[in-house]
């Protein structure tokens, strides 16, 4: 099996701080630039589990540089180079503490507090006699708090607002942003037969300006159905054929476990792993309509930090 990166301990040149996500690594330089590392973790109910996925890292740098180059005409963002098939480097921003989740069907999460009876998500009212997987007249907006551990807790823009988490003003920008994402991306998405179920966005502020940070559109942070067949099983009450990380949610279920005190994470087999690392990479050909070039893993690290460091000596020349 191909060898993974899941875990960095860089010091690069005028770094003055750093951050282990879930799944990225970011590196703070000079208090101006990040260095965003996606590792080959992967993360399920808020718990990071046991084994890497080969390629999973490359997968979703690659995927978010596309739908940030895609839309930089239509929402300011972060970006300014990928220097390495794993790597963004990027304008540091004061980022929000809230995700703005946007979603186009009624699944997932949503479906299963749907199922057990709730009729009001994040504020927002949900009419009676929804099924699963069925669409939303129109999209809903579903934020959450944004942790640094632990679990994610949903929040109404109301409560945002209020609680002084975001001004009206800026919040107001958010929502008009993720709107116009999710419409480009649903458009794209369509273009390659998918529809965009659902996804996040993470916004920052940087020069006084909302701007769009971290990965958009990629398989950890969106819901992916194909559209050949979705109406057919959706009448059936057949289960949609989705490129997402649904999958690897639906077999943590299968083996009891939701990320639950006391519960214990299955083993990840090596024929598992494999079967996760091809799902993502069959998400990237589908939404980017090009063939996955599996970069050399072999010397992973060093790779990286020669990419980085040539890369950080080019944005100070």
């Amino acid at each position: 099996m191909a060898n993974t990166l899941v875990t960095t301990d860089f010091r690069f040149p005028g770094q003055t701080a750093v951050y282990h996500g879930k799944v990225r690594d970011v590196y703070t330089i000079d208090d101006d630039l990040m260095v965003m590392i996606a590792t080959d973790r992967i993360s399920a109910f808020d718990v990071i589990l046991p084994e890497g996925i080969p390629y999973k890292g490359q997968v979703l740098n690659q995927i978010a540089a596309t739908f940030l180059d895609a839309t930089v005409d239509i929402v300011p963002n972060w970006k300014l180079a990928t220097p390495d098939p794993m790597v963004t480097v990027g304008y540091k921003c004061e980022g929000f503490r809230v995700e703005m989740i946007i979603r186009g069907y009624l699944t997932g999460s949503a479906w299963r507090e749907y199922e057990a009876g709730c009729r009001e998500l994040c504020g927002v009212k949900l009419p009676d006699g929804m099924r699963e997987n069925e669409r939303f007249p129109e999209p809903i907006i579903t934020p959450t708090t944004k942790a640094d551990a632990g679990h994610d807790e949903n929040i109404s823009r109301e409560e945002i607002i209020s609680q002084g988490i975001v001004s009206a003003e800026d919040y107001e920008v958010m929502e008009r942003y993720t709107r116009a994402l999710f419409a480009k991306g649903t458009e794209m998405a369509a273009e390659k037969g998918l529809i965009l179920v659902d996804t996040k966005y993470e916004f920052g502020k940087r020069d006084g300006k909302v701007i769009l940070i971290d990965e958009i559109h990629t398989p950890d942070s969106s819901r992916y159905f194909y559209a050949d067949g979705y109406e057919a099983r959706f009448e059936n009450g057949e289960p949609q054929k989705q490129l997402s990380k649904e999958f690897v949610r639906q077999w943590l279920i299968q083996h009891d476990f939701m990320g639950k005190a006391g519960q214990k994470v299955p083993e990840m087999t090596p024929d598992f792993i494999e079967s996760v690392s091809s799902r993502y990479i069959e998400l990237y050909e589908h939404i980017t309509g090009k063939t996955f070039e599996k970069a050399p893993e072999a010397h992973l690290v060093e790779r990286i930090e020669r990419n980085v460091l040539d890369c950080l000596d080019q944005l100070k020349k």
